[in-house]
């Protein structure tokens, strides 16, 4: 399994896709059950390529720091689908869209900064 933990590339192109579909989804309404279906494939496969990296970045010393980055990636997963689920239901989801909101910057400050991901600065 190099090709996951090689470069960053794969794991980032299954959760930028994952956003994606997830805000379609969730702009859709309730017509949306193929999207769903679909953005819970692309859980999984954010889950196994983060668990790939997760393993291969505790090389770097700093496995408490990719820890959090892969707990928030759990929580930013968790928020889409309590959105989606509690929109299909006609619920508030104001407090769900903050958290995820809040969960997504503090995965991506954390995986951006940490040594295995891009300094776009460079």
């Amino acid at each position: 399994m190099s090709f996951l933990t090689s470069q960053t590339h794969v794991h980032i192109t299954t959760w930028v896709v994952a956003i994606v579909i997830f805000l379609i989804a969730s702009f859709t309404g309730n017509k949306s059950k193929g999207l769903h279906m679909t953005l819970r494939l692309f859980y999984i496969l954010v889950i196994i390529t983060g668990i790939a990296l997760f393993n291969e970045g505790r090389n770097y010393s700093m496995g408490m720091l990719y820890g959090f980055k892969f707990l928030g990636g759990i929580l930013v997963i968790g928020m889409m689908e309590m959105v989606l689920v509690r929109q299909k239901k006609n619920k508030s989801t104001v407090m769900f869209w903050i958290l995820f909101a809040l969960f997504l910057f503090i995965t991506l400050f954390l995986g951006f900064k940490l040594p295995m991901g891009q300094d776009f600065l460079a």
